[in-house]
């Protein structure tokens, strides 16, 4: 490769010389060719780019033209609008103040109905804030007689009256006054609470209205299982001593009934007992004692009145018979009284009749003579004064 390949003057060529000669030539022709392809291209794309510019100018001529067209159209339409539109708004304007009267005239009434309806409501409102100002009064009344309540139950002196009062109470309205007797004073000096008698038997049943309180209070208002029971033992511990108080001082032979009762005041209280501490009432029934509340007390005590009235309708059985026997000789006399009533009325009624046929034959004679019509004659009227005469004369004899 470094050989000489051909000498040029002075000049020496090698053969690698010559290589790099041609390859630089080629290399130059390829570049020339190269050129030449992109001034052809730019050249045809100058001309294509002219005519796309020449056609869009053609179509944005067309455009404008018909654009200019479609503008003259346009104002032809906006002036017949304008003049419809300037024909209409008379009517236009007319038809809305029409409804605008209209609405205002609805809205009148409206107003004026809905101003009626709000004035009743008010009245109302004012009925009905009345009715619960009273409410709101009756509820402070209330509360005040629930708080004098609570300090009555408080106290066990005036709970003790509390229930004496209740249980006079239901006493007092169903049985008479003869057959019960309040704080009486028996043979062992006791003063039970109620004595009522029963008919036919001379022993009295004792009604005790001194119930333990204290213990259900406190077994209401325990808060854990330690606290409600020991609640719980001091009621059935109570309970258990006023049970055999009673069978101590109201049980006498031959004074009392062999059966008490024991008057709870408050049926709440009465319903927890029976619910909660049924041994003590089954001790109670035991001992012979019945633990009432105060329906119960009103079932006994009209049970009491039926039994008080059938011994006062056997009792007074007898007087009943005397009585009916007096009512129907009574009713007997009325009879025979009424039957000459009956007979003095017919005797009347006839009486009646022929006085009433006498007055008729006057009218008609006073007529007659007073018309001057005489139908017999002057014969047929002297006998009838004859006759007339003659029966004067029987009446004065």
């Amino acid at each position: 490769m470094n050989d000489v390949a051909l000498t040029l003057g002075s000049l020496a060529l090698t053969w690698r010389d010559c290589v790099l000669g041609a390859g630089v030539m080629t290399i130059g022709l390829l570049l020339t060719l190269t050129l030449l392809l992109l001034l052809l291209r730019a050249h045809r794309a100058r001309e294509l780019d002219a005519a796309i510019s020449d056609e869009r100018a053609r179509e944005m001529d067309d455009k404008v033209a018909e654009m200019t067209r479609l503008q003259s159209e346009m104002t032809g339409r906006m002036q017949t609008v304008a003049e419809i539109f300037g024909t209409r708004q008379g009517d236009f304007v007319r038809m809305i103040s029409e409804r605008i009267d209209g609405l205002q005239h609805r809205m009148g009434q409206g107003l004026e109905t809905t101003s009626r309806h709000q004035n009743e409501n008010l009245s109302k409102l004012h009925e009905r804030l009345a009715v619960i100002d009273a409410a709101q009064q009756n509820l402070k009344d209330l509360t005040g007689e629930i708080v004098g309540l609570k300090d009555v139950l408080s106290n066990k002196q005036s709970r003790g009256a509390y229930g004496q009062g209740r249980m006079e109470a239901i006493i007092r309205d169903g049985l008479p006054n003869g057959a019960y007797a309040f704080q009486p004073t028996l043979s062992n000096r006791t003063r039970p609470d109620c004595l009522v008698r029963l008919p036919g038997d001379e022993r009295g049943l004792v009604i005790d209205a001194k119930f333990p309180l204290e213990g259900f209070t406190l077994y209401r208002d325990a808060k854990g299982d330690e606290a409600r029971q020991r609640a719980s033992a001091r009621v059935r511990s109570d309970m258990l001593v006023h049970i055999k108080d009673i069978a101590e001082k109201y049980f006498i032979p031959g004074e009392t009934q062999d059966m008490a009762m024991m008057f709870v005041p408050a049926e709440s209280v009465y319903a927890d007992l029976a619910e909660y501490f049924d041994d003590v009432i089954q001790k109670a029934h035991r001992a012979r004692i019945v633990i009432v509340s105060p329906s119960l007390l009103g079932l006994a005590i009209q049970v009491m009145q039926a039994l008080v009235r059938d011994a006062r309708i056997r009792e007074e059985g007898r007087v009943i018979q005397v009585e009916v026997q007096k009512l129907l000789e009574d009713v007997e006399r009325l009879d025979a009284r009424v039957a000459k009533l009956d007979t003095h009325f017919r005797q009347a009624q006839d009486d009646i009749v022929q006085v009433r046929t006498s007055t008729d034959k006057i009218v008609r004679r006073g007529r007659s003579i007073e018309t001057l019509e005489f139908d017999d004659g002057d014969s047929a009227a002297q006998a009838e004064l004859l006759r007339m005469q003659g029966r004067n004369l029987r009446a004065v004899d």
